[in-house]
């Protein structure tokens, strides 16, 4: 059966320095957190100068300039596993597994399983991740595990989703009961799939940090002022 739809959340802009902006649709005031999403920003697109710092590009967008577009989720981890060592996880396109491909559409997979095939990012508990493109007028079913948080976001163009007309900039919220998504693409459009199982704890957030209590929060806040995670030199 098709997912209700419960939230459609739009990214306002938010100032994260000040030179850049972000379109935040998450957290939202009308929704707080989908754990273990918790945050999505959306930058750009948007031209880098020769030499400008920014983040998030490579080497030679640094060097040369160019037009840079970044969507940047963070994911929480379960208590368990919060005192853990850091690690960095890259995958570039070409290293993303294809598991949805029909004429004028294509989903590839960054994290966990979809249609038998696995992505290259991990994670502590199932997420599954995709970034699917769609041609104007193309229409694709999507399927999600029942008792998932799951959401979708429109990068660019517009979609039409179980009657609904969203545009680019827009975060769907769907309810975990059911497995059924049907959109279809009013204008070419690329979105970013998340499905994932629920983390049943508590969240708090505050700047960088994410933890279960406020005094949790704290200590972590405390710490980074004493300098227990080290410093970044640039």
């Amino acid at each position: 059966m098709q997912k209700k739809i419960e939230h459609i959340l739009f990214g306002r802009e938010k100032q994260i320095t000040p030179e850049e902006k972000v379109r935040q649709p998450l957290p939202h005031d009308e929704f707080r957190f989908a754990n273990p999403f918790i945050v999505l920003h959306h930058m750009g697109p948007r031209f880098i100068r020769l030499g400008e710092h920014s983040e998030g590009p490579t080497k030679e967008l640094l060097e040369k300039g160019g037009v840079q577009e970044l969507v940047q989720l963070w994911i929480n981890a379960p208590a368990t596993h919060k005192g853990e060592s850091p690690f960095y996880q890259s995958a570039p396109k070409a290293a993303l597994p294809v598991v949805i491909q029909q004429e004028g559409v294509q989903f590839r997979l960054a994290s966990g399983e979809y249609e038998g095939k696995q992505g290259p990012l991990k994670s502590f508990t199932p997420v599954i991740s995709m970034i699917g493109e769609i041609e104007k007028g193309r229409r694709v079913q999507l399927t999600a595990t029942p008792g998932y948080w799951t959401l979708l976001y429109v990068i660019k163009g517009d979609i039409t989703v179980h009657g609904e007309t969203v545009p680019a900039c827009h975060l769907l919220v769907f309810e975990k009961d059911n497995e059924e998504i049907i959109l279809s693409a009013g204008s070419d459009a690329q979105v970013l799939f998340l499905s994932a199982e629920p983390i049943g704890e508590p969240v708090a957030a505050k700047d960088n940090f994410v933890m279960n209590k406020k005094e949790e929060i704290d200590q972590a806040l405390e710490d980074a002022r004493n300098g227990a995670f080290g410093t970044l030199n640039f």
